[in-house]
């Protein structure tokens, strides 16, 4: 039976002590929440694997998701025919490529250079759904300086950029840049990984790229760096899986997450770009939105605007606006 990615997920602690299983989650929580990057796998054996599979998968799914629907809402025409992931360990954003274009016509190929992370990916997509996923190459390759990428439709680099130095992360991006059609980055939603995605959009801009989202323009982010930093929340499931291995009692948590997805060929980005979670008061709804004017700015949309309201109340933290624009 072909499985989604939480039944892929539910057996995989079995047989796992619990006290193995949350030493490890301890163990890499401390590696991702460091400052130093990394000159070796941060996963080191099926243990580690399948804590951080359990752990981290499904938070990075629906990140990598939710900004690969901002990415086919301004390229709605646009199937990749390649996907290359960009030391995607277990392959959540491989996941995430397929649930965007489930009609699995694409080639998936997922490069990292954990053997123990390729091997268990490998593992969960030959029970996915989805035939780009069980069909997917799995790759050992040490990501950052001299990783040489075959030119491919969409490149997708997620939770990646803080292991490894700034001149890696550099050298790493313009390969991306060079060999992909369009390129998707995605960082933790913190002020750091801010300032990588800024890092990473600056270098795919320099290298002939544009924008397609999350930003209405290509120009400077109009950010003053330092004060705020722009990032979005998915709204993540949580299993039983996901519980035990978190320590958590809610059904649910929001992963909070910045990106840029580029591309060379053309594309429609949102006239404007919700910023932060809708404030909804008495008859209004303030939107804190980034335009195409290259500015950040409120605006109150009131019960007098008809429509534009009744959309306000239902429009989302990370929605374009005005909806279906």
């Amino acid at each position: 039976m072909n499985a989604t990615l939480p039944e892929a997920l539910a057996g995989l602690l079995d047989g796992l002590p619990p006290n193995r299983a949350a030493q490890a989650v301890d163990r890499l929580i401390a590696s991702y929440r460091g400052d130093t990057p990394t000159d070796a796998p941060v996963l080191r054996d099926r243990a580690d694997v399948a804590a951080y599979a359990a752990y981290r998968m499904p938070a990075t799914f629906e990140a990598v998701r939710s900004a690969l629907a901002a990415l086919r809402a301004a390229t709605p025409a646009w199937v990749p025919a390649t996907h290359t992931d960009v030391g995607g360990g277990t392959g959540a954003a491989s996941w995430a490529v397929a649930d965007a274009w489930p009609e699995g016509g694409h080639r998936t190929t997922v490069l990292d250079w954990a053997e123990p992370a390729l091997a268990l990916g490998r593992e969960l997509a030959a029970g996915a759904d989805s035939p780009a996923l069980r069909a997917a190459q799995w790759r050992r390759a040490r990501i950052g300086k001299g990783l040489e990428l075959d030119p491919a439709d969409l490149i997708t680099i997620s939770y990646v950029l803080k292991e490894l130095t700034a001149a890696d992360r550099e050298e790493l991006v313009a390969r991306a840049a060079a060999a992909g059609q369009a390129v998707l980055v995605v960082e933790p939603g913190t002020p750091d990984g801010y300032e990588r995605i800024i890092a990473a959009r600056d270098r795919l801009i320099a290298a002939g790229l544009r924008v397609a989202a999350p930003c209405p323009h290509s120009a400077a982010c109009p950010i003053v760096p330092g004060t705020d930093w722009c990032h979005f929340a998915a709204r993540v499931s949580r299993s039983s899986l996901h519980r035990r291995v978190k320590g958590g009692s809610l059904a649910y948590e929001d992963e909070k997450f910045s990106y840029v997805a580029a591309t060379r060929f053309p594309a429609a980005p949102a006239p404007s770009r919700v910023t932060r979670k809708p404030q909804i008061r008495k008859g209004q709804v303030l939107l804190d939105l980034c335009s195409a004017d290259e500015t950040l700015h409120r605006t109150t949309v009131t019960k007098r605007h008809g429509p534009d309201y009744r959309a306000a109340r239902d429009t989302s933290w990370g929605d374009e606006w005005p909806p279906g624009a």
